[in-house]
């Protein structure tokens, strides 16, 4: 019986300076080291946990960045307590990266007992840096459908000056905390204003809500302008969106029907979310579930990841935000998730994508959409020499800020205007 490695190995050359040749727990590590950039996290720290945690151990690994969290926590409570706010914020920041990397280890186990309580300590975290930063942000309640998404409003200045807005769409598993040092940071120093939400199956929406995932993000990320265009201070003629991760594939899905966003960005461009998927299951199971042979595929799938272990624990965690019951109906649900040719011809919006060399998840899918969108499009490659590879540039956060900004600039018709820059 084949294994499921759901997670596609990374290239050879990443082991010559790779911290595991446990794959995954390398990229957790280039990503909690690249988010040191923003102050989302310590080198220190990270190397700590880099030596106490064994990578091969689920619940070791777990623990480790668990106690990483809780340390970080407890200098914040400590310097809030003895009114140093700016060292508490960053402090809390840093809590919640970590606390969101352990929910990441945990997140395959379906034991929501436990599940839960680490969100949570994940959330508190963020929530306490937004209580106790010194830039302005408000929460938010965007109306959407019968109910509403939580949000976070970053401003760079008091005034009511109509700005530039970035737009943070996350991906299928990405921290909320996480979008700061994937561009929060970086628009805001550059005199943007910032929207971040959890939209239906991420974060919050799934942990306490437990909303589902859908493709067709244009239902939501038209509400969501449509909030934005009401605020003050907003630029209706500058508001541009963003999308990490899965998030690319949302926000080009969601540019075919709505064409008010001056600019776009997707990091990394993903016209099929489904071949991370398909790639890692066996031809003959993947011959089963064409051929709609649900029962067998299930069985056979279910006995693969119960002798893979790790497999399983990865599928898990990747499912759960579709919200179906069986591996066959999942991986269905998946396959929604594709954006033809015909479709993306109608993007006529101007759009950055990020192109890093050794994407593992969904190689040559930027080149893909850019190739068949019809607006303007920059299509950026991202290289090894730069150690600007793998997913989202994990390790090259500022050079992917300096390119993706520089060129929001430049399309947004900034130029030199220094009226948003403070």
């Amino acid at each position: 019986m084949p294994t499921f490695p759901f997670r596609p190995a990374l290239p050879h050359q990443v082991f010559t300076a790779g911290f595991y040749p446990n794959t995954d727990a390398d990229y957790v590590v280039r990503c909690a080291l690249g988010a040191t950039a923003s102050g989302a996290a310590d080198i220190g720290e990270v190397l700590w946990a880099v030596d106490a945690a064994d990578p091969d151990d689920p619940e070791n690994w777990f623990r480790t960045w668990e106690a990483a969290g809780e340390r970080a926590r407890a200098l914040a409570d400590t310097a809030a307590a003895g009114g140093h706010r700016l060292s508490a914020s960053w402090a809390y920041l840093r809590s919640a990266t970590y606390f969101a990397t352990a929910l990441n280890a945990l997140g395959g186990s379906g034991d929501v007992d436990r599940l839960l309580p680490v969100f949570r300590n994940h959330r508190c975290g963020w929530d306490r840096f937004v209580d106790t930063t010194t830039h302005l942000v408000e929460r938010i309640a965007i109306p959407y459908e019968n109910s509403t998404l939580p949000g976070y409003f970053f401003r760079p200045a008091p005034d009511s000056t109509p700005r530039p807005t970035f737009v943070m769409v996350n991906g299928s598993d990405g921290a909320l905390s996480a979008l700061w040092n994937s561009g929060a940071a970086g628009a805001l120093a550059r005199g943007y204003n910032v929207l971040m939400f959890d939209g239906p199956g991420q974060q919050s929406m799934l942990f306490e809500r437990e909303t589902a995932f859908r493709p067709d993000w244009e239902a939501v990320l038209t509400p969501v302008l449509d909030h934005l265009l009401e605020r003050p201070g907003v630029d209706p003629d500058r508001v541009a969106v963003y999308g990490i991760s899965q998030g690319g594939f949302w926000i080009a899905r969601a540019l075919v029907f709505e064409h008010r966003f001056a600019a776009a960005v997707a990091d990394p461009g993903v016209v099929d979310v489904s071949a991370s998927w398909a790639a890692n299951i066996p031809n003959s199971l993947m011959k089963l579930f064409h051929a709609g042979k649900q029962k067998q595929f299930d069985t056979e799938l279910g006995i693969g990841l119960k002798l893979s272990g790790k497999s399983a624990h990865t599928w898990n965690f990747r499912a759960r935000p579709y919200r179906r019951d069986s591996y066959f109906d999942t991986l269905t649900a998946v396959r929604e998730y594709t954006l033809g040719a015909p479709e993306a011809a109608r993007i006529t919006t101007p759009l950055f994508i990020a192109d890093p060399e050794d994407e593992q998840f969904w190689p040559g899918q930027s080149r893909r959409l850019a190739e068949t969108v019809s607006g303007p499009v920059h299509c950026c490659r991202f290289t090894a020499a730069e150690g600007a590879n793998h997913h989202c540039q994990p390790l090259a956060r500022t050079l992917t800020d300096q390119r993706m900004f520089d060129w929001l600039d430049e399309t947004l018709g900034r130029g030199d205007d220094r009226r948003c820059r403070h």
